[in-house]
């Protein structure tokens, strides 16, 4: 399957691209620059340079592939503006690429976040947030299923708050950068507040199997761990950058406090069930050792 890929140097992007191409697939990836695509080259993708801006490349690549995966999203988290500026950059860059496969029947997988659920577990039958900061990633993925009933099998992997490799990525890498920034491991609330968590080699197979099996209309949950107190996490980073362990406001994370504050623990048991996904790779305490 010829497969195109946005966000295919990141975390878990070269994760993704590394799976597909060791499953047999051609992956052309979105290139932001010469060394993006230089790395892809290394990692046996075809390069396309371009980013989220640029709609009609988007879409002609789309157009010609026989499935699409959508990872990248612009990480600016300086304020409310910004982040509302990468939300609606990503919003038209899916309606353009999903656009392009309507009729096709072809695979279209997006990312999103596992969904918080007051007082239990979340799960994949669960809908995503329609407020809050990130509200509008959850919106552009509701507009791509409506699509479903005109030949697009959309799929989305939802993502924990934290993926990690090597002590890096998600929010337990941003909680390691403002430690690193500020001095502090801080956390927010009493720290008992859980963010499920999985590394991204194991997430990367997920994204493999969504593609490759995944019915129109479906969630799936890339959770290794349901809830890892975010206290457990502090505590880590702070011993391993020899910074004491505190209690910050929420307003130290930014325009991501109310969401790093909130208990968000969630399941991944129908994803293992129906996809035969296991996560195999060391969970976030242990990843955070390498930091």
């Amino acid at each position: 399957m010829q497969v195109f890929i946005t966000g295919g140097t990141g975390l878990i992007g070269s994760a993704v691209v590394a799976e597909l191409v060791g499953a047999g697939h051609h992956v052309v990836a979105l290139a932001r620059s010469e060394d993006s695509a230089e790395a892809l080259r290394m990692a046996g993708a075809y390069p396309v340079r371009g980013d989220l801006g640029h709609v009609s490349t988007l879409r002609d690549r789309a157009a010609d592939a026989d499935g699409v995966i959508h990872l990248a999203f612009r990480n600016d988290f300086s304020g409310p503006d910004a982040l509302a500026h990468a939300i609606a950059e990503e919003s038209a860059a899916v309606a353009a690429m999903s656009e392009a496969l309507i009729g096709s029947g072809k695979p279209f997988v997006t990312v999103s976040g596992t969904p918080p659920v007051p007082g239990r577990t979340s799960t994949e039958h669960d809908p995503l947030p329609t407020d809050g900061p990130v509200a509008g990633r959850s919106r552009a993925i509701s507009a791509l299923f409506e699509l479903t009933s005109r030949g697009v099998r959309a799929v989305a992997v939802r993502m924990p708050r934290t993926v990690h490799n090597e002590g890096k990525g998600g929010f337990a890498g941003l909680l390691t950068d403002i430690a690193r920034r500020t001095g502090v491991a801080g956390y927010p609330g009493d720290g008992s507040q859980r963010w499920p968590a999985v590394h991204a080699l194991d997430a990367a197979v997920l994204f493999r199997l969504a593609l490759e099996r995944g019915e129109a209309g479906t969630s799936w949950h890339a959770v290794a761990e349901e809830g890892v107190p975010v206290r457990e996490t502090a505590a880590v980073v702070g011993r391993r950058l020899g910074l004491p362990v505190e209690r910050v406001p929420e307003e130290a994370f930014g325009p991501l406090g109310p969401i790093f504050a909130m208990d968000q623990p969630s399941s991944s048991e129908y994803t293992r069930r129906v996809l035969g996904w296991e996560p195999t790779h060391p969970g976030l305490l242990d990843d955070l050792e390498r930091i």
